[in-house]
């Protein structure tokens, strides 16, 4: 491996020092001093030069949005006791999928259940001998959304593993 001169190792480590990453530390090495390395060689002449890379600050969570009033139930539902459930709106945080597991499973299944999306729509959903999922869907040509879809594979491991899977 080359050695740098003394001059060079201050450098590199004021680079370091300020936050450039290995990537870019392994470019500039090449550009401003001539010297091409190999990532792997980049690696140990950081640690030949006893310093440590600074770690990526992490993105700041976005503030979440002042909760907006809500707006008056009609007094005529309130006063008759009649919630019209187009009017109730979840709590955050709450399911908008619903998941069930069959009691008897599908032929050629491992478990099977139901899936109600949060339009409204269904599926059956299966895991098979091999683990490999599948959805049928009641409708079809039905697809969910993406997020219907990341958020029932969450709600499908949370009753996966009440079932002991």
């Amino acid at each position: 491996m080359t050695t740098l001169s003394p001059e060079q190792q201050s450098q590199a480590r004021q680079w370091i020092a300020d936050g450039m990453k290995l990537s870019d530390f392994q470019r500039r090495i090449e550009a401003d001093f001539g010297i091409r390395l190999t990532y792997m060689e980049v690696r140990f002449l950081v640690d030949d030069l006893k310093v440590v890379p600074k770690d990526p600050e992490p993105p700041k969570a976005p503030e979440p949005p002042a909760a907006a009033p809500q707006p008056a139930a009609p007094a005529a539902s309130a006063s008759a006791g009649v919630v019209d459930p187009d009017e109730v709106t979840p709590p955050p945080g709450a399911a908008k999928i619903q998941v069930t597991v069959d009691v008897v499973t599908r032929p050629g299944a491992m478990i099977s259940g139901r899936v109600v999306f949060s339009d409204g729509k269904g599926a059956a959903w299966l895991l098979d001998q091999y683990g490999r999922p599948g959805l049928i869907a009641d409708e079809k040509g039905y697809r969910p959304s993406p997020a219907d879809l990341a958020e029932f594979q969450g709600a499908l491991e949370q009753e996966l593993v009440k079932h002991g899977f």
